[in-house]
């Protein structure tokens, strides 16, 4: 008799988009003018009507994924968030909502069987399976909070994208318009935010492509349409609003390591005991209650991401 042992990262059984849903949205897009083509499609998954329809939002949440604190108010986690497109300040969710999620293209290029270009929604419902997650989110800030994500496992893209055998990385970056996002007219910024993390983190469990947050469509100021989270990392390595994911051999140098690479590195790995060279990491913030909590190191996932760093010299760079 086969057993099959329970892992922590066992997946609940994927939710599938109903075809119906699915062609009926197509054929409203049709009606209005957007085009459908195989690799070029646009349109989005984030009019909040159609995306709750056809990615399933609210998900099923998966329960291998707990937390050891409260989920953080609503408000506080959707009005206290940095995006520097729109400004310096955490109140900047006014100003985000002058971005127009809809449509939204994305972009696959670089070693890959095929460059596509794939409107948000339709990417989606290809690689399937969306479900809620529940993540502690550190900030390299050192505030803290514990969010009910919506999204997909970003391994799944990665298996979509069918890499090359040598591609090591993904280059991720968000996009570049001066018309709504007033920060990005500061030229002292290395414009656009640009991310990146090695194949391997991207198929490690934890990686999420976020669609929604509190069982609701994200957000703009969280991301919207779709972003990265990766829980074990500090938050500004979780991009938002994904317009090209490129699959590459070079590593990536990230917009707030071009900035300062002294302070924000590649790897960014939450660890309390390397502190940043203006602040201490060894207590974060909790938003709401600003109870002060020790940080955990890779913010408490070690179980899930050490082996990625098994062959690596445990030293600041790794952490920053």
């Amino acid at each position: 008799m086969l057993i099959r042992p329970w892992r922590p990262w066992s997946l609940s059984e994927n939710e599938i988009t109903p075809e119906s849903t699915y062609l009926n949205r197509r054929q409203v897009l049709a009606g209005m003018g957007f085009g459908v083509a195989a690799t070029a499609i646009s349109g989005s998954v984030f009019a909040k009507g159609a995306m709750a329809a056809v990615t399933g939002i609210p998900a099923e949440r998966n329960p291998a994924f707990v937390l050891d604190r409260d989920i953080t108010d609503e408000e506080e986690a959707t009005t206290y968030t940095n995006f520097y497109e729109f400004g310096s300040s955490k109140n900047i969710w006014r100003a985000a909502q002058k971005l127009v999620t809809d449509p939204w293209a994305v972009t696959i290029d670089g070693m890959v069987e095929e460059d596509i270009t794939i409107d948000a929604e339709d990417l989606v419902a290809k690689l399937g399976g969306v479900e809620e997650r529940l993540y502690r989110h550190r900030c390299v800030e050192a505030w803290a909070m514990a969010v009910p994500w919506t999204g997909i496992p970003l391994k799944k893209l990665v298996e979509f994208a069918r890499p090359d055998a040598g591609a090591k990385y993904l280059r991720i970056e968000t996009f570049h318009d001066t018309s709504i996002a007033s920060g990005q007219r500061q030229s002292w910024y290395p414009w656009p935010y640009v991310e990146g993390l090695t194949v391997q983190e991207a198929n490690n469990e934890l990686a999420l492509l976020a669609t929604g947050i509190y069982g609701k469509p994200m957000p703009n100021q969280n991301g919207a349409p779709i972003r990265l989270v990766l829980p074990w990392k500090y938050g500004f390595k979780s991009i938002k609003s994904i317009r090209r994911i490129t699959f590459t051999d070079q590593q990536p140098v990230s917009f707030w390591q071009d900035l300062q690479a002294k302070e924000y590195g590649f790897w960014a790995n939450v660890n309390p005991e390397y502190a940043h060279p203006r602040w201490s990491q060894a207590t974060e913030r909790l938003l709401g209650s600003n109870e002060r909590v020790p940080t955990q190191k890779y913010n408490g996932y070690a179980e899930w991401v050490e082996p990625l760093y098994a062959a690596m010299p445990q030293t600041r760079e790794l952490f920053f």
